[in-house]
């Protein structure tokens, strides 16, 4: 693939079929309850634990998911491509496992391995299977310096806070009706910016955030390629030039052979 810049946009869908449940989707529910108001600043304040009981069980369950076809096929795009940016919904490593480079790819909503602290920056990376920072025992920091986090009260067992300024610390998504990130959105703002892109790829996601139709038509070269790959309508749909209705792990391999055929040498 020669001259190429390459955007690609995932959701949900791409690690569903790794077996990683949708909110939207039947098999979203947790404890009979709506992930939906569960991922909010306003469920956190009212009951943290509960809340990191949930990211709790999502996190192992992502650690013992695997990368499926969908995710092996963007990887391999991106080595193809002169240029090329993966913006992606889905909070887990399923895309950095498959071997795309975390500078090929913006997490929009953040990155469930990551915790935080709720009020200073201080942060926990935990990346790529790494043990949980424990809650009521030492958190070992970027700086190195080990911290003992005692609870303060027998609801906050196994919670944990910074060792920086004691606060609760919290799972580095963004949750319902909070700002994306500014330095995510600025390298996203780069890339669109920085040309034109053939093809522009939007997979399993149900386009519901106005951003991501707005990202794609955006990166949309006049004349280019807008695939949509989703087995159900979206509202990205009408705009879409190419459709391609089944899940991402059957079509996207088959793809991307092909658009790494078209652009070879010979």
């Amino acid at each position: 693939m020669h001259d190429t810049r390459v955007l690609v946009i995932t959701g949900a869908g791409v690690s569903a079929e790794s077996g990683i449940p949708t909110f939207r989707g039947k098999d979203g529910y947790w404890r009979n309850l709506d992930p939906a108001k569960l991922a909010t600043p306003e469920a956190f304040a009212r009951d943290p634990k509960l809340v990191w009981e949930w990211y709790r069980e999502r996190r192992q369950r992502i650690r013992n998911a695997q990368p499926n076809a969908a995710h092996g096929a963007i990887a391999k795009l991106a080595q193809h491509a002169d240029e090329f940016l993966l913006i992606t919904q889905n909070v887990d490593d399923l895309h950095a496992r498959a071997g795309l480079p975390m500078e090929k790819m913006v997490q929009i909503h953040g990155d469930i391995f990551v915790t935080g602290c709720c009020r200073c920056d201080f942060s926990y990376p935990g990346r790529g299977g790494s043990p949980e920072p424990p809650g009521a025992g030492a958190l070992q920091p970027e700086s190195g310096r080990l911290r003992s986090i005692a609870p303060t009260s027998e609801k906050d067992v196994d919670l944990p806070r910074c060792p920086e300024c004691d606060v609760l610390m919290r799972p580095g998504v963004v949750w319902f009706g909070e700002q994306l990130p500014l330095d995510e959105l600025q390298r996203v703002e780069e890339y669109l910016d920085g040309g034109t892109c053939d093809p522009v790829i939007v997979a399993g996601t149900t386009a519901t955030f106005g951003y991501i139709i707005d990202w794609a038509l955006r990166g949309r070269r006049v004349g280019g390629e807008l695939v949509e790959v989703n087995p159900e309508e979206t509202p990205f749909s009408q705009f879409a030039t190419r459709l391609v209705r089944e899940p991402a792990a059957i079509a996207l391999p088959r793809l991307v052979e092909t658009l790494v055929g078209r652009h070879s040498p010979g």
